[in-house]
């Protein structure tokens, strides 16, 4: 990253900065679906496309499918439930930085 007092990075800078953080985005997201999966499979004795599906609907925020038979289940998918907003959070922000400093660095350039 450029400093403020530094000329804005050129254009292919900035596509690679932002498809950098949109492949490590992808690569956390992936391995957090793949967590969701494995407790949804373990414990909660899902079949894995059952699996998939509620670790993806948990991870967007859209709440669970499936009902769960055990206490441990109920106890990983709250976790689970709690620990994906934080992500969620987290890549939303991790994807939105290189846009936001390369706008505050502009209008910082423009200031003088």
């Amino acid at each position: 990253m450029e400093h403020k007092h530094q000329p804005l990075a050129s254009r292919n800078t900035y596509i690679l900065r932002l498809a950098t953080t949109l492949f490590y985005a992808i690569i956390i997201l992936m391995l957090f679906i793949w967590f969701g999966c494995l407790g949804y499979h373990t414990w909660g004795g899902l079949n894995w496309i059952d699996a998939f599906y509620n670790a993806s609907m948990i991870l967007s925020g859209m709440g669970p499918v499936d009902i769960l038979p055990n206490d441990t289940a109920k106890v990983f998918a709250s976790c689970y439930a709690i620990s994906s907003g934080v992500i969620f959070i987290g890549l939303t922000g991790m994807i939105l930085s290189p846009i936001f400093h390369r706008i505050m660095h502009r209008l910082h350039l423009q200031e003088k």
